[in-house]
């Protein structure tokens, strides 16, 4: 019997990449429901292809839109977070990829998660921001969470058989991104187009600014934190240029178990899909031999400062991560639009985190008011900076 999906963020490069699974396993997978953002033509085309039940985008007008270019052969289309949640919870959904960018996957997610749907979870602002509350939905819906980051899904992977109590620590391993050999002061004249060419992955723009910042790897250890119940300080960051060790699990006796593979990621996609099974995909095989060397070292805290805020915010815990996360997706937004500098970024969420009296997260109402109050003191920063310049 075939697994019905909810594709949350189908438009996206997770969305794509689980898409081209379904196409080489459709008596394995069937697309139940689909969202998309701005990107409406490929949204149709995807609709055309896999003939969704439902289908949910971000506004009206989007979705009169949709409607429009689909014609009278059209499945259900909502629109905004109702929209979404819609087609998160779908009856005829198995499984919930939710790969929405940033805070916005959070209450669909939280609700697929409270109709008892498992979660292939790609998105992980999801965690970052309510990590309590999301994980004792987990507890009491009795749902898995299968991670599809890649570094989150070699974590889960390297668990297999393994005893939870047996951990010492987990090691995520870092690209580093375009910067991690720059001069310092060169960081300055970072331009946009700089920061979106990554050497190894293909992502989109937010993701990629996240990793040239290393923010990325500082969400992931907040993840990670929840996923696999560890403190910060047993979560260590190693930048791994090759992108090959998609991270490792060190154990009390001393012995490490990595996943390693070429960076693609079709294969962790996969596997949440199938656990615990794996697909045969049309992938390279890993030549070692070629590559010749494996590398690692240290992240400077100087050059990511923003690794250093996210292990400060898992530190302070309650609120401080949803303000993390919120301030960044603010800044990133307006490096983006050029306007305000690459090393703008962490000094926006450094005052943001500053400026916050931590609360206790206990309700998703608590993580969406702290989203919303770093958003506002972002942008408030901005304009405080842009008179200062004045």
């Amino acid at each position: 019997m075939s697994r019905g999906l909810a594709i949350l963020g189908a438009t996206g490069s997770i969305g794509c990449s689980t898409l081209e699974i379904v196409d080489a396993y459709p008596d394995r997978f069937r697309v139940v429901s689909l969202t998309g953002g701005r990107n409406l033509r490929r949204l149709a085309e995807q609709v055309r292809r896999y003939r969704p039940r439902m289908v949910a985008v971000l506004g009206m007008e989007d979705a009169d839109r949709l409607r429009a270019e689909l014609g009278g052969d059209c499945p259900e289309i909502g629109y905004g977070e109702e929209g979404m949640v819609r087609c998160a919870t779908a009856d005829e959904a198995d499984l919930v990829v939710s790969a929405i960018v940033g805070s916005a996957g959070l209450v669909p997610t939280l609700r697929a998660i409270e109709a008892g749907k498992d979660v292939a979870l790609a998105n992980k602002e999801t965690l970052v921001a309510a990590g309590p509350v999301v994980m004792r939905a987990v507890r009491e819906n009795g749902v898995r969470l299968y991670p599809v980051d890649s570094e989150h899904s070699a974590i889960f992977q390297a668990l297999q058989g393994q005893q939870g109590n047996t951990i010492r620590r987990i090691i995520l391993t870092a690209s580093g991104g375009p910067f991690r050999d720059w001069p310092l002061e060169k960081l300055r004249q970072v331009t946009r187009e700089q920061a979106l060419d990554h050497p190894n992955w293909s992502m989109g723009p937010k993701i990629t600014i996240d990793s040239a910042t290393m923010m990325n790897k500082g969400l992931e250890v907040i993840e990670a934190s929840w996923l696999f119940g560890l403190e910060a300080d047993r979560i260590a960051v190693h930048i791994h240029p090759q992108s090959i060790v998609h991270s490792m699990v060190e154990y009390l006796d001393g012995s490490v178990i990595a996943q390693m593979g070429v960076p693609d990621m079709k294969a962790p996609i996969a596997y949440a899909l199938a656990y615990p099974e794996r697909l045969e995909l049309p992938m390279p095989h890993l030549d070692l031999c070629r590559l010749g060397q494996l590398t690692f070292q240290q992240p400077d805290p100087d050059r990511f400062a923003c690794l250093a805020l996210a292990y400060r915010a898992l530190e302070l815990g309650g609120t401080a991560p949803a303000v993390l996360n919120a301030a960044n997706e603010v800044a990133v937004a307006a490096f983006l639009r050029e306007e305000v500098g690459f090393l703008d970024i962490p000094e926006l969420i450094r005052e943001a985190l500053e400026r916050h009296e931590v609360g206790r997260l206990t309700t998703v109402d608590d993580a969406l008011a702290a989203d919303r109050w770093g958003r506002q003191e972002v942008r408030k920063l901005m304009l405080e900076r842009g008179s200062e310049r004045l």
